[in-house]
């Protein structure tokens, strides 16, 4: 199997103060493509830590992608360090000068002649166009190996690797005919020692197929990768397995590859035409916010309201001052009053409701931190959900958000 490593150029990103998206995405994309990404790293613009991550990429994998420092500035040094590496010459491109040129005389600016380093390529590499950026990308076969340099800013990276990159690899490697398959199996409620505890039988058991875990925001992720005789095969295998995974894990079980909770809530909304409102406390619109992220979520979505406080609870939702004073603002009771006040109101199907104590401080002995309730209302039924969270403000705000959506889904199904 054709194996890659990943190199992610930039200060930014080794500060964290810029996420790397370009890797996750590229790892996706090659693995659908049937090449194994074997490992990443992130460098500074450090032209000695680049290009130390250059020849590791090398000496492990047959594939070595850089993503940023293709820019004109002094410290935009990728694409001269991976040339250096592999010992070939940089020399000016008269075509590519001229794209570059016309590129700025069209946006009517004058062009710094520091640009020019971004037209200088060695003559037997591929020039990458960049639709999207004046940086070129630059496609370097060697021996046996390929070094390929593309631009950091992801909306250059990814139209660039799925126009022009894919179909360059799929060429050099004959991967039009790929054995490998893949999914991604989404579960939201037992946790990630849990799930593999669960699974134990079909993860020793694994010969033609492997799986691999990862916990997110209170999601997991289970990656299941085979390899058959033939890429039919391969779907075969993976079907086989995720219908045993599917048997154990039982409705666990909310999604596959690009699901999400919102668009598979979503979904289900929209196919049996039912309409939903929310009322939210503790979570301050999170909830609206992940319903909102789907395209089209307003054929189902009314909308939603924020009553942080008990008086917004009582003019808004019409929730008693005699169930606030003898339960509290959170309670059972009054996560019920609130779903039907806001199903009430909004003249909705369903009614889904959060309230809980985030933190870091307002728990109690008797209510700690952590503690939600989360209340489902529909015509012929009531339903609460007392939740114990752990962690920080925003990862109980995300867990309860997502636990709504997820009682939501269970009873939708």
């Amino acid at each position: 199997m054709v194996q890659a490593y990943l190199i992610s150029t930039g200060t930014e990103l080794l500060l964290g103060s810029t996420l790397d998206t370009n890797s996750i995405y590229l790892s996706k994309s090659l693995e659908e493509l049937g090449i194994k990404v074997i490992g990443k790293s992130v460098v500074g613009d450090n032209p000695e830590a680049i290009e130390m991550a250059i020849k590791v990429g090398l000496t492990v994998a047959d594939v070595v992608i850089t993503t940023g420092g293709l820019g004109p500035t002094l410290d935009d040094l990728t694409k001269e360090i991976a040339c250096q590496v592999a010992g070939v010459e940089l020399k000016l491109i008269p075509a590519e000068e001229r794209k570059l040129r016309e590129y700025f005389e069209r946006r009517h600016r004058p062009m710094p002649e520091i640009n020019l380093k971004q037209a200088m390529f060695p003559p037997q590499a591929s020039i990458i166009p960049n639709h999207y950026g004046t940086a070129p990308g630059m496609y370097l076969p060697l021996d046996n190996k390929v070094i390929i340099c593309m631009p950091g800013p992801p909306r250059e990276t990814e139209p660039m690797y799925e126009k022009y990159v894919k179909d360059m690899l799929s060429q050099a490697y004959n991967l039009s005919n790929r054995r490998v398959a893949s999914r991604i199996i989404r579960v939201l409620g037992p946790g990630e020692s849990q799930v593999e505890e669960m699974l134990g039988d079909i993860i020793n058991q694994a010969k033609d197929y492997h799986l691999a875990l990862l916990a997110q925001e209170g999601e997991i992720s289970i990656r299941l990768i085979a390899e058959g005789n033939d890429y039919d095969d391969s779907v075969r295998i993976v079907d086989r397995v995720t219908e045993q995974i599917e048997h154990i894990m039982g409705k666990s079980v909310f999604g596959y590859d690009d699901d999400t909770l919102s668009s598979v809530v979503g979904n289900l909304l929209s196919s049996r035409g039912v309409s939903l409102a929310v009322a939210e406390s503790c979570t301050g619109g999170l909830l609206g916010k992940m319903i909102t992220d789907i395209p089209g979520s307003s054929r189902y979505f009314w909308g939603g309201v924020i009553t942080y406080s008990n008086e917004a609870k009582q003019e808004i939702l019409g929730v008693k001052s005699e169930t606030l004073d003898k339960y509290g603002a959170v309670s059972r009771e009054t996560a019920l009053a609130m779903a039907k006040g806001v199903k009430g109101m909004a003249g909705t199907d369903m009614g889904v409701a959060i309230t809980g104590i985030a933190g870091p401080d307002g728990g109690s002995r008797e209510k700690p931190v952590g503690l939600v309730y989360i209340a489902v209302v529909g015509d012929n039924l009531e339903q609460v959900r007392e939740m114990h969270f752990v962690g920080s403000r925003d990862a109980i705000r995300t867990l309860s958000a997502k636990s709504a959506l997820d009682l939501l889904r269970l009873q939708l199904i």
